[in-house]
């Protein structure tokens, strides 16, 4: 990495010489007369060439990293017009002629003022890009984080699904595991992807209601509706399921009395509303309301869906409702 940006250092301070020395040439056109010979009219533009980046080079490669840099800025100021004092210096004095070395001098200061505003420039172009690249991959190892999370976290609440059971002694436990064994094979699937059809998704989200429901038997009464047409819409895998255990998990699972889980799912402009309601008992604090899961999928919306996204959650004494808006638009 260091050996290519040394080489783009070295191309571009070629590229700019080069660029000085034709506008040289360019500009003395008129005089090309005055010279012997073409290759001394040549001279001349090497000359003055060189003499222009002499002074921006010492400033680039010397004075800004060493002083500017540093934060030394009244030495970096003294030095600079030293600097370019002393190249008008030898570029123009003759005989005790002042004028000259004063014009050279303007000159070289505003040359070099153009080079120092050309190499900020780019050096803010590159900074902001490493910080793009930089936010990018912070972005991108959040994300694998958090599906990661995902996994265990959907596996833990299944298996004391299916260990409910199992200790009830109840014929459908056989049945239940292969049903799991289904859902994690999506899960699994799912996971190595950024995005699912979102009628997948759902299809999971259905399968898992209902193997909730066998667990839950008849003191839980839930309903899955969805409308609208789903087309191609994608979203994210492994993103509603939260609210969903958050439902379970807070409402039904957490008293022996009859509860409620409403879930209702529909599309319009490509935008998904999703709505999770589930009654709750009165003891449940509303500290405990909130666990990894709803963290985990509050920062993967911000993350996936910054501003294409409106998430509320009402916390009422009876019931707790989630109602989530994204817009799937590709």
């Amino acid at each position: 990495m260091l050996k290519k940006s040394l080489q783009n250092t070295i191309l571009l301070n070629i590229g700019a010489f080069l660029l000085v020395l034709i506008l040289e040439l360019l500009s003395g056109w008129m005089i090309v007369d005055r010279y012997d010979t073409p290759f001394s009219f040549f001279l001349w533009g090497l000359k003055y060439a060189f003499n222009i980046m002499a002074a921006i080079w010492i400033n680039h490669f010397i004075l800004i990293p060493y002083f500017f840099d540093k934060k030394r800025y009244v030495i970096y100021g003294l030095l600079l017009i030293a600097s370019i004092f002393l190249v008008a210096y030898l570029e123009a004095y003759t005989k005790n002629n002042w004028s000259g070395v004063t014009k050279t001098f303007l000159f070289h200061f505003y040359t070099t003022g153009t080079g120092m505003a050309a190499f900020f420039l780019r050096r803010n172009m590159i900074i902001q890009r490493e910080n793009t690249e930089k936010e990018k991959l912070q972005k991108e190892m959040e994300l694998t984080y958090l599906k990661e999370q995902v996994n265990p976290h959907f596996l833990f609440n299944s298996l004391n699904s299916i260990y409910s059971l199992s200790r009830e002694q109840s014929p459908e436990t056989p049945d239940l595991v292969m049903q799991l064994s289904e859902l994690m094979r999506y899960q699994l699937e799912s996971s190595k992807n950024d995005t699912v059809l979102l009628k997948e998704e759902l299809e999971f989200i259905e399968n898992y209601l209902l193997l909730e429901e066998k667990r839950l038997s008849k003191r839980c009464a839930i309903e899955f509706l969805i409308d609208g047409d789903f087309l191609d819409l994608r979203i994210a895998p492994m993103l509603l399921i939260p609210f969903i255990e958050n439902a379970v998990k807070h409402g039904a699972q957490s008293t022996n009395n009859q509860s409620s889980i409403d879930i209702s799912t529909s599309i319009k402009n490509s935008t998904l509303q999703f709505c999770v309601v589930n009654s709750k008992p009165s003891q449940v604090s509303i500290s405990h309301r909130e666990g990894l899961g709803l963290e985990n999928v509050r920062r993967r919306l911000k993350l996936l869906y910054p501003n294409s996204h409106e998430l509320k959650i009402d916390d009422r004494e009876k019931e707790y409702r989630v109602n989530l808006s994204i817009d799937l638009t590709e």
